[in-house]
């Protein structure tokens, strides 16, 4: 088994997240690596038990409530963890990635680092701070062309998490994001 690592994939809604995870997770199984791919069980816009990105790429994934559940679906055999919509999970996660990576495991983290509001969103602030690889992604913003950072909430609702997809949210860069009153 290899050195372990933890690399962490963010950026806004529509930026691509998935579709690097999905990316990463593919290249891994060509290399004949154990793998397991997981989301939150809370993630059930386009599939409730696969990974799917905006433009519709899809794995086969196990939806977990919790991420100590990880350690109960890893065998001899896993080498590479993908982890889906990292943001829905709480601060436990943290942990049990470095576990993960403390015994020999390439984990691979996907999730918004920004909420509606632009604050950072539940654990992957402290995520990028431990992890070996960032890659910060952005999409475009919709209402100028340029680099898109935040996703733009185009809903009245208040909650830090509020499920959906162009319906509810659009890419937009600093600029042209406008803060919820």
């Amino acid at each position: 088994m290899h050195n372990g690592s933890i690399e962490v994939i963010c950026g806004g809604m529509f930026s691509g997240k998935t579709e690097e995870l999905l990316r990463r997770m593919k290249r891994a199984e060509i290399a004949r690596l154990g793998t397991l791919l997981v989301k939150p069980t809370t993630d059930t816009r386009y599939d409730a038990t696969r990974v799917v990105s905006h433009n519709r790429q899809k794995g086969d994934a196990i939806p977990i409530q919790s991420a100590k559940d990880i350690f109960d679906l890893i065998d001899h055999r896993t080498e590479v963890v993908g982890i889906d919509e990292a943001q829905f999970f709480t601060n436990d996660l943290i942990e049990t990635v470095t576990k993960l990576a403390n015994r020999g495991m390439r984990v691979i983290v996907a999730g918004l680092d920004l909420d509606f509001a632009a604050r950072p969103f539940g654990p992957i602030p402290e995520l990028l701070a431990i992890a070996e690889e960032v890659h910060k992604i952005h999409a475009i913003c919709t209402k100028c062309g340029d680099d898109a950072s935040r996703s733009q909430r185009l809903t009245k609702e208040d909650a830090v998490v509020a499920l959906g997809a162009s319906e509810s949210y659009e890419a937009r860069c600093r600029a042209c994001f406008e803060p919820p009153l």
